[in-house]
């Protein structure tokens, strides 16, 4: 039905509290980069309006950190652009200090807590290779 695959994958030792905070960041990522995956409004029988959601299936999966790794750089090697969180932006309280702190880390030192993607689902089942469902 979908020629794209949505995956957000976790890394294995968060927290819950981290792993549903990290979860609403990326879908917020995608929803900008690709706004085709925001359907229409919600309205109730009462005539009640509610917030559109994505049309699309999102796969949540988890890796532990070498996994998360190998996960970032397949992305940025075939080019597709993510939503990522790094650890250190759980210990910042806005935005400007979520990207201030991002900023600090490349690739190769980016302790990766969470990424997601939307691409051809060959592409995203490829990089996503070696995580597994969440549990």
């Amino acid at each position: 039905m979908f020629q794209t695959k949505v995956a957000i994958v976790l890394r294995s030792d968060l927290a819950v509290w981290q792993k549903l905070n990290v979860t609403a960041f990326l879908t917020s990522g995608l929803s900008f980069r690709a706004p085709e995956m925001i359907g229409e409004e919600y309205v109730d029988r009462d005539g009640n309006r509610y917030n559109p959601m994505s049309v699309q299936p999102v796969i949540v999966l988890s890796a532990d950190a070498a996994t998360m790794s190998q996960i970032h750089r397949r992305s940025l090697e075939r080019g597709i652009t993510t939503s990522l969180y790094v650890d250190a932006m759980f210990a910042t309280g806005h935005d400007a200090a979520n990207r201030a702190v991002f900023a600090t880390f490349g690739p190769d030192d980016a302790k990766v807590a969470g990424i997601a993607l939307r691409a051809d689902k060959k592409i995203v089942d490829k990089i996503t290779k070696g995580a597994s469902m969440h549990a």
